[in-house]
C-alpha cells in the first residue's frame, strides 16, 4: 500500500510514534499525537482550532549554517516550512515548502522528525487565531544561491553557533541549534 491511500490522519500518528528524542519533552509528542488522533482533519488548514504543518531545518552542506525566512506575515526570523494542506506526509511537506520558499533545487531529508513545536498564529483578517503543530526535519542543501518568495521579506543563511548563544532569538529556534550541535 502506498502512503497516498493511508488517510493523512493515520500518516502523521505513525510518523509521530516513531519519534523518541528529546527535546522537546516527551508531553509534546503526546500533545501532538492526541491532537492528531482527535481529529481526522489534522492536516486541512481549514481545522479552525489547529492544524499540522511541516518545516525544515534547512542545513548547508557542511552543517554550520541554517538558511531561515524573515516571514512576511509574522515579521520573524524562523525556518522555512508551511501548511500541510491535506498531505499527511509532514516529511514530503517540509521538503516542498523548503524548495518553493528557498528556489534551492537537489535538498535532501535526513532522517525522521527532528523537532516538535506547538505555536499560536495571531489572528489575521477573517482567520482566527489557531495552533501550528509543527513537524520540523533536517534538510540538507548542496547548493546556497536561494531565491526569496513572496512568502519572504528576506532569506539568510545564519550560524547554527551564533543562534544557540542569541539569548534574543526565538526559543524553538534556539533549542533547534543546539539539538543540531549537540548531535553534529
Amino acid at each position: 500500500m502506498n502512503d497516498q491511500a493511508i488517510p493523512a490522519q493515520e500518516q502523521v500518528c505513525h510518523l509521530l510514534q516513531a519519534f523518541t528524542s528529546a527535546p522537546p519533552a516527551p508531553e509534546v509528542r503526546d500533545q501532538f499525537m492526541k491532537f492528531a488522533s482527535d481529529h481526522v482533519d489534522c492536516c486541512e488548514r481549514t481545522l479552525a482550532v489547529g492544524h499540522f504543518t511541516g518545516s525544515a531545518w534547512l542545513v548547508s552542506a557542511d552543517g554550520a549554517r541554517v538558511l531561515l525566512t524573515h516571514h512576511r506575515k509574522l515579521d520573524r526570523w524562523l525556518q522555512l516550512g508551511g501548511h500541510a494542506d491535506g498531505d499527511g506526509d509532514l516529511a514530503a511537506v517540509a521538503l516542498r515548502e523548503a524548495e518553493e520558499e528557498s528556489g534551492l533545487s537537489g535538498l535532501t531529508l535526513e532522517g525522521g522528525i527532528f523537532d516538535l513545536d506547538r505555536h499560536l498564529i495571531p489572528a489575521r483578517g477573517d482567520e482566527p487565531a489557531h495552533w501550528h503543530y509543527d513537524v520540523r526535519f533536517v534538510v540538507r542543501a548542496s547548493i546556497e544561491a536561494f531565491q526569496v518568495s513572496e512568502e519572504s521579506h528576506s532569506l539568510a543563511w545564519k550560524s547554527i553557533a551564533e543562534i544557540a548563544n542569541d539569548a534574543d532569538a526565538d526559543e524553538s529556534m534556539r533549542r533547534m541549534a543546539c539539538k543540531w550541535l549537540a548531535l553534529y
